[in-house]
């Protein structure tokens, strides 16, 4: 069973918000009670918080559908419905939140940060909140809008100070078993370690973590071997440690060219040239890897590079390591950038802004887009003639109507609204008046007589479609007729 994960898509699906109540008082004597319908309650939502108690992604991997709860509707009596839980998830330290398509939304780092991922739908009003002057009884009420959802990749970027590179069998895990309390497995064959450790290491006053990540080999960056994955665990890290096998036997291999195949892989991973670096000629306590160590050192420190002589076995020069990793950190906190305070930012609305834009789509219909005419369609109940005509009245207000025939639209012209198609006829309801009648009804609806059935309308759509589609092969005829 994986005891390490440190990437998974999640899916997730914010609540829906409950439905409006339809309902009028009655009481004995009181015919004329009024509308008594409550709001629905809004859906919960799905927020991401850094907990430091959490190292994995794993139950992520194993429960990768999570769904909010949804709002509960209205009912009678001015009851509103409950709002549905929003729903926290845990997640490790350096949580990397990404679209799909591998977009970044937000990238976590320090306990408690919080980052809202995907938000409930919108509770809808029951009768008695939607009732005016000229609707004093209304018959319908508002849908809940569905809430998000979405499919998210969650990537873990180890948070360190320092990160251990070398070959598998360098002897990093080893390494970090003697100057950290970590327990990474230790053993004599290559990929021992195959999930990034962490250990804290104490050097004087000074506090660090060291990250050892598994081991890397030429064509890492490409997805050789584990090096693809595992690379971003030191992206963090403000120092990088080449641990070096001084005692290799392998044919071909030196700590030179270990160092530059490793650094190859760096460089093709890319982001990684400006951390500073430390070279550890390991395992010293053996004969051949003291006398390697010595007839390398020389090259080595050629390059700007300090280089210290150690071993895991016999603890030889570790101490002089600890404090110059730490003096490294230091260096490199105090170049880091102080956090600002959180600042809250104020976006008002342009004052041209009419809240909607309408674009004509290749298939001839006219696209209206914007948060409120969507929003609006939505919480529209469209089996009851008189949500239709508050519907239409909203969006002459708003200044759809006008802003349709300016554009070109003309009467049975196709009107797309969020996930919703219109027959636009302008004279339906700019305007006219509304005139109270039967609740669920809408009087403008029925003066027009011989009002095509839903089947009749979805004919003569796909009539115009066909006529559209036509219209784009009948060029390609032409030019075959006169090859010909």
């Amino acid at each position: 069973m994986a005891t390490f994960v440190d990437r998974v898509v999640l899916h997730l699906q914010a609540g829906d918000g409950g439905h409006g109540c339809v309902s009028i008082h009655r009481e004995k004597f009181k015919p004329l009670g009024g509308p008594d319908g409550g709001n629905g309650g809004h859906g919960g939502s799905v927020s991401l918080v850094v907990d430091p108690q959490v190292h994995t992604l794993l139950d992520f991997h194993f429960r990768p559908h999570v769904k909010a709860e949804n709002g509960k509707g209205g009912a009678g009596a001015n009851r509103d419905g409950a709002n549905g839980t929003d729903l926290v998830l845990k997640v490790p330290d350096g949580t990397v939140v990404q679209t799909s398509d591998g977009e970044v939304l937000a990238d976590l780092v320090g306990a408690g940060t919080t980052f809202h991922v995907a938000q409930g739908g919108r509770g809808g009003r029951g009768n008695a909140s939607l009732a005016n002057s000229r609707r004093k009884a209304p018959g319908f009420a508002e849908l809940g809008e569905p809430g998000d959802r979405l499919d998210v990749v969650l990537e873990l970027k180890s948070v360190a100070d320092v990160g251990l590179v070398g070959f598998p069998s360098a002897g990093k895990s080893s390494l970090i078993s003697v100057i950290s309390a970590a327990k990474p497995k230790i053993a004599d064959y290559p990929f021992t370690t195959l999930v990034p450790n962490l250990g804290v290491v104490q050097a004087g006053e000074q506090t660090f973590t060291v990250a050892d990540v598994p081991g890397l080999i030429p064509g890492a960056a490409t997805g050789k071997g584990l090096g693809l994955e595992f690379l971003r665990h030191i992206e963090r890290c403000s120092v990088l440690v080449h641990v070096v096998d001084a005692a290799t036997i392998e044919p071909g291999r030196d700590p030179l060219a270990d160092i530059d195949a490793i650094e190859a892989e760096l460089e093709a991973y890319g982001g990684l040239a400006d951390r500073p670096r430390l070279v550890v000629l390991n395992k010293i306590d053996v004969p051949d890897g003291r006398d390697m160590a010595d007839i390398v050192r020389a090259d080595v420190e050629a390059r700007g590079l300090r280089v210290f002589e150690t071993s895991a076995a016999t603890r030889e020069g570790l101490r002089e390591l600890k404090y110059a990793m730490a003096e490294l950190v230091t260096q490199a906190r105090v170049r880091e950038v102080p956090a600002e305070a959180t600042r809250i930012v104020i976006r008002p609305t342009a004052v041209d802004d009419a809240g909607f834009t309408i674009e004509q789509a290749a298939d001839g219909a006219f696209v209206v887009r914007g948060p409120r005419p969507e929003r609006w369609v939505r919480q529209t109940n469209f089996d009851n003639d008189e949500a239709v005509g508050y519907l239409a009245d909203r969006l002459a207000r708003l200044g759809v109507e006008d802003q349709l025939g300016k554009s070109g639209a003309e009467p049975g012209s196709l009107v797309r609204i969020g996930d919703r198609e219109f027959d636009w006829q302008p004279t339906q309801y700019a305007g006219a008046e509304f005139v109270p009648g039967a609740r669920g009804t809408d009087v403008r609806l029925e003066e027009r007589s011989g009002r095509a059935t839903a089947a009749e309308r979805l004919a003569a759509r796909k009539a115009r479609r066909q006529r559209f589609e036509d219209r784009l092969e009948q060029p390609a005829e032409r030019d075959t007729d006169a090859e010909s």
